[in-house]
């Protein structure tokens, strides 16, 4: 089987991880979120009180930190030290500091230098927000997953409302996803742009697995221009 490198980037709560997770896994390749690791970082930083947040401490921390990501049938589980918090990283609290840590240029080389060590056996499909332009820009196959702010605030508050999480309204998620976009957009280091070669899709009208199909064809289309 032919293995090359996927990049999928795109902005907050598009689907990228979903997506990205069952390319891979139709592919039978290794999935890495690296936006995982964006948030396993301010989790550490946040557990050990490190405030307030400034850079050296956080690169100190992220630069002495272990983290694993273990594929699992339910998606792939994020380790600190040993320890799972899969679900601690995604609490709101996580969320409204990740975009400060992630501008972070010392704390942007020392994952970024992970991640490129994770693609550089090919056979990986890896989710992001600079995978294309910074990560892997020489990745065979590029998207640029997006959709609009209401629908990825409405997909972000059924996930919370199905995890009995209410701690905040429709409303306040469009915000904090306009919040979100104009951070990572205007941050110096690594910004949020599409890759001149990546494929736009905007998933705001399409289903999970129209997106997915998308992608794989794609991929196949890859595969047999390259025989």
């Amino acid at each position: 089987m032919e293995t090359y490198n996927i990049a999928i980037d795109g902005p907050a709560g598009a689907g990228k991880s979903t997506i990205a997770r069952l390319v891979a896994r139709a592919l039978g390749f290794i999935y890495v979120d690296t936006g995982a690791m964006y948030r396993a970082v301010t989790w550490k930083v946040l557990q050990e009180d490190r405030l307030p947040i400034q850079e050296s401490v956080v690169a100190d921390v992220a630069r002495g930190m272990n983290i694993e990501l273990i594929p699992h049938a339910e998606g792939q589980h994020v380790l600190v030290d040993g320890v799972d918090v899969t679900k601690l990283i995604r609490s709101t609290t996580i969320t409204n500091h990740v975009s400060e840590i992630a501008a972070m240029g010392e704390v942007r080389s020392i994952l970024v230098a992970r991640q490129k060590q994770m693609a550089a056996g090919k056979g990986v499909v890896m989710d992001g927000r600079d995978i294309g332009t910074k990560v892997i820009p020489d990745a065979e196959v590029k998207i640029y997953l997006t959709a609009s702010v209401s629908q990825r605030a409405e997909r972000r508050f059924k996930e919370m409302q199905s995890s009995g999480d209410d701690s905040v309204t429709l409303e306040q998620l469009q915000q904090d996803i306009k919040r979100r976009d104009q951070m990572d957009q205007e941050r110096e280091i690594s910004p949020l742009v599409r890759a001149h070669d990546a494929l736009l899709l905007d998933s705001t009208l399409m289903t999970v697995p129209e997106v997915v199909d998308t992608i794989l064809g794609l991929c196949r289309d890859k595969v047999r221009g390259g025989e």
